[in-house]
């Protein structure tokens, strides 16, 4: 299998101008039965995306390189490395021949933090709590309680199911590569508002994170839909955030179930055209 072309990144800049890797590549492979079909085709690129905070490497993860910036600070506040966005002073984008490195500047007291739970995260795609170092750091309730969910009860099935129509609609590397997840913010009515896509779930949840801190968005007023399972950690990140209904189109773990009855976030799983499972 060749690779013949690519699917430019986002074109954030870099230290020494080098590009930065594609999003996604283009192949010519052997296809072995089956309905004839074009000699090539598009697949997601996954990119080793380094995290490195005042110059101290914290994770590296593997990750579509587009929308680093949301990544950056998504993951940043996912993960409670720092307390708000004011707290990421400069995020530097670098392309490096292995990969991509995330230069993050941040207060000298997020610093300090850092360095006291400092711990070694090696990222796979749909890695959940790998590099953990202890059960003490794997549950963390959200700061402030969340707010009431934007929607009426009486209105989840439609307003769902246009949010996960829509969000179908909003994918431009799954529909070319079929290998991308996504996750959406959606007004009360259903809207697609904004979209992340990455080759891991929990990804572009922390890049639609990013994204709502970044543009200011209050996280009372609508949603996220994901087109993944509904993992602990997926549930983690969304009660962190202060997003009140997380809907999954496919299953939700039991872990996932219990820690969003605790958070106080309404869980919705199987979520598909006309219908939906309610978990919490």
């Amino acid at each position: 299998m060749s690779t013949s072309s690519s699917v430019p990144a986002c074109g954030l800049p870099d230290a020494d101008d080098a590009p930065l890797p594609a999003a996604l590549v283009s192949v010519r492979p052997t296809r072995l039965g089956g309905p004839a079909r074009g000699d090539e085709e598009w697949v997601a690129e996954e990119v080793p995306i380094a995290l490195e905070y005042n110059g101290l490497s914290h994770a590296v993860m593997l990750a579509t390189p587009l929308d680093l910036e949301d990544f950056a600070l998504g993951f940043s506040l996912s993960e409670n490395l720092i307390a708000s966005p004011a707290d990421l002073l400069d995020v530097e984008v670098q392309a490096r021949p292995q990969g991509v490195a995330l230069q993050l500047r941040v207060t000298a007291r997020c610093e300090l933090m850092l360095k006291e739970r400092r711990r070694s995260l090696a990222g796979r795609t749909g890695c959940g709590l790998c590099g953990t170092d202890s059960l003490d750091q794997v549950f963390r309730p959200p700061t402030r309680p969340l707010p009431p969910v934007p929607v009426d009860r009486e209105q989840l099935i439609p307003v769902l199911s246009r949010a996960m129509r829509e969000l179908a609609e909003a994918q431009p590397l799954q529909q070319r590569s079929g290998g991308i997840h996504a996750a959406a913010w959606c007004s009360p009515q259903g809207e697609v508002l904004m979209v992340r896509e990455d080759v891991g779930r929990h990804n572009a949840l922390d890049k639609l994170v990013g994204a709502l801190a970044r543009a200011q968005i209050d996280t009372a007023q609508g949603f996220a839909a994901v087109t993944s399972r509904a993992s602990f950690e997926m549930v983690q990140k969304a009660a962190g955030a202060g997003i009140s209904l997380l809907a999954a189109v496919s299953a939700p773990t039991h872990l996932a179930i219990r820690t969003a009855q605790a958070c106080g976030l309404t869980l919705a799983g199987f979520v598909r055209e006309g219908r939906a499972t309610l978990y919490s």
